[in-house]
């Protein structure tokens, strides 16, 4: 039985399509379709209903879904033993959301690159909603967002979260404790309309009673920094992000008698029976961010 056929059957079962089982694959739709059709000529059943459009597994499918599971973890059980898995290039797609890429994730990066020499890293900056999408649709092997992704298959555990702070410029913004109304008074800056940060300081002025004069919502932690910098208003920012930026740029962190909550950050995967690094992976995160690996998720 040819492990590739079984394969793609497995990822079309998992994502419930056959154009994104192979856009994951790298296989043309064509070229997913002729070795779904091999591999039923070969077991002498239908494994999809192709009678509608709506996209249906058969009963032979679903019972023929445990058993590829199986070969296939058995397939990378093999590698591991015999070694052959260390000596082939493994390509990890990652999806982080910015809060995590300018502050924790490159270090972690550089540690399983060194670890890991054959690893390829292909790496997605996205908004938090996006990573989800993706993760969901197969298009990342891992999402680090401030949500967590939900969906057959798909696993998530609550990381670190990160502590926010207000950011402003050092000779602009000399009080030394800030309430919100003077924050209000100012022209903030904060994340992407909609996001946790968005939302927890209208919510955080709302609660406070007063009303900003004008928040701007910038994707970009780069160019929060900047209009900071340029004067142009105070910013809310992860404050591990605040250390790095004040190697280089003018900035503070401002005392405020109403903090901003913590960032949520989660990390979620799709259980992935031919990835030997899954688990090896999962667990470096957690040991570099000073969380016990000691974890169940794979039992």
């Amino acid at each position: 039985m040819n492990l590739r056929s079984v394969e793609s059957f497995y990822w079309v079962a998992m994502l419930r399509s056959v154009t994104r089982a192979a856009e994951k694959l790298h296989l043309t739709q064509s070229a997913m379709s002729s070795r779904i059709a091999m591999l039923e000529q070969e077991l002498g059943v239908q494994l999809l209903d192709r009678r509608d459009k709506q996209f249906r597994i058969t009963l032979a499918g679903q019972r023929f879904f445990v058993h590829a599971e199986r070969l296939l973890e058995l397939q990378r059980d093999i590698k591991a033993e015999m070694g052959t898995a260390a000596l082939q290039p493994v390509v990890l797609k990652v999806g982080a959301f910015e809060s995590a890429s300018h502050s924790w994730l490159m270090d972690w990066v550089r540690s399983v690159h060194k670890a890991n020499p054959m690893l390829a890293l292909e790496l997605t900056v996205e908004t938090s909603p996006v990573l989800v999408d993706l993760l969901s649709r197969g298009a990342l092997d891992f999402a680090i967002a401030a949500l967590p992704a939900t969906g057959t298959g798909v696993r998530s555990l609550a990381l670190p979260a990160m502590k926010m702070a207000f950011v402003g410029h050092e000779d602009l913004h000399k009080r030394r404790r800030w309430t919100p109304a003077q924050l209000a008074a100012s022209d903030l800056i904060t994340f992407q309309r909609g996001s946790q940060p968005h939302l927890a300081l209208l919510d955080l002025l709302n609660r406070a009673g007063v009303e900003p004069s004008r928040v701007h919502t910038v994707s970009s932690i780069s160019a929060m920094a900047q209009l900071v910098e340029d004067g142009l208003g105070i910013a809310t920012l992860p404050a591990h992000v605040l250390q790095r930026l004040r190697r280089r740029m003018p900035l503070k962190s401002l005392g405020c008698e109403s903090p901003m909550p913590p960032l949520p950050v989660h990390l979620s995967w799709r259980m992935d029976p031919t990835l030997v690094m899954q688990k090896a992976l999962i667990d470096s995160v957690l040991t570099h961010l000073g969380v016990n690996p000691n974890h169940r998720i794979f039992r």
